[in-house]
């Protein structure tokens, strides 16, 4: 390796930023296939959630999504490896090399929206749609569920909405979007917009519900959780703006308020953030009783429900540590100072995807149990079900 290599570190050489997102988008689209299969093999209807009827010859819905994440993973693979045998890790080949990724970036979005009518066109354009919806926060009535379920999982992406901001700012300069070190200062004005977008979209979404139950006049018992909910997204706003002052804070320029005071406040509104999307992915999300009153109930385990479709108990404990752990970790997401660590940022990243996929698993659970309640089938019952997390036929 060239000697001027040392400092940057593999990373910036060898997964230069463009890379890792789609990387990242990559491994959301193989953590999903993965989502919906298992929960169709323990037999949770997935096509009746979401809305999804297979047209005659068509594949089941996992494999269909496991096609173009396979696609999706050979594009990346060979664009990667053609970067890397032209760069050698040379600091500057990497810097001027950029053209690359960019193509990358060009195609997987083309693949995507590919008028042909033979390779999973329902299930595309179904996506596209749904994502330009929720894009300005609509919600629609017949598939609330599927467009609620992509509006959050763009949450866990807001981090890595802020960094296309960031190469696409570079890639437009002479600084380069592959540049081993990460200027971040490019884009520095709208990267912040990008960050709290999906917490916007959420956030309209949410009163989109209100104001749909209040229309129906629903009592406010039941239209208060809307609010709720807006509040959760709501709170992700002062975080953001407080990580924007910490990255460009300038002690030269009169802001009137010092770094520590930007520090302590920024501190303070993470925790909030946290504690309290924690709180709602326990409570309502997955809808256990361990922050309720009935806890202690005597018919189910501490802190979960009676209706459940997995049998053991300690997968149920063993999510809500996890995700604590991971939505206190996952809120640097949006500091200014913790950005300035590429490989950190990166990891947590992937973490925070990883988190969305062991989150869907209860989310859809636990809508299931509504809707076969909904439809007369019947509430499930864990002992009658007889599944385990890890004991399943394919």
């Amino acid at each position: 390796m060239n000697g001027d290599a040392a400092p940057f570190g593999f990373l910036s050489l060898y997964l230069p930023l463009p890379y890792r997102v789609v990387i990242l988008f990559t491994l959301g689209i193989w953590f999903f296939g993965l989502n919906i299969h298992y929960l169709q093999a323990i037999r949770i209807d997935i096509p009746l959630l979401l809305r999804y009827t297979r047209n005659t010859g068509e594949p089941p819905l996992h494999l269909s999504i496991y096609r173009i994440a396979i696609v999706v993973t050979a594009l990346l693979l060979t664009n990667l490896l053609l970067f890397w045998s032209i760069t050698h890790g040379d600091p500057d080949s990497v810097r001027d090399w950029q053209i690359l990724p960019i193509s990358l970036f060009l195609l997987i979005p083309a693949l995507f929206l590919w008028p042909g009518s033979n390779w999973h066109r329902r299930g595309r354009l179904r996506f596209t749609r749904m994502l330009r919806r929720i894009l300005v926060g609509g919600l629609d009535i017949d598939l609330r569920f599927s467009d609620i379920l992509l509006a959050d999982a763009l949450t866990s992406y807001a981090k890595v909405l802020g960094d296309i901001i960031v190469l696409s700012a570079m890639a437009v300069t002479r600084y380069s979007s592959t540049h081993p070190h990460v200027d971040r200062a490019y884009g520095a004005s709208l990267a912040p917009f990008a960050v709290a977008l999906p917490s916007a979209c959420r956030l309209r979404q949410c009163m989109i519900e209100y104001k749909r139950a209040k229309a129906k006049g629903l009592p406010w018992a039941e239209r208060r959780p809307h609010l709720l909910n807006a509040a959760k997204y709501a709170s992700a706003f002062p975080v953001v703006v407080l990580s924007y002052l910490q990255l460009t804070y300038n002690p030269e320029m009169a802001t009137g308020m010092s770094i520590d005071k930007i520090n302590r406040l920024w501190l303070v509104a993470v925790v909030l953030n946290s504690l309290y999307s924690f709180w709602w992915d326990v409570t309502k999300d997955w809808d256990l009783t361990l922050f309720t009153s009935s806890c202690g109930a005597a018919e189910f385990p501490f802190g979960l429900r009676k209706e459940r479709h997995f049998v053991n108990a300690g997968f149920y404990y063993v999510a809500v540590g996890v995700d604590l752990v991971l939505r206190l970790a996952w809120a640097v997401k949006f500091s200014g100072r913790y950005t300035l660590v590429e490989g950190h940022v990166f990891l947590m990243e992937v973490v925070e995807v990883t988190r969305r996929w062991m989150w869907l698993f209860l989310r859809v659970e636990k809508e299931w149990i509504v809707t076969r309640s909904a439809h007369g089938l019947g509430i499930l019952n864990a002992a009658e079900e007889g599944i385990m997390m890890n004991e399943y036929e394919d």
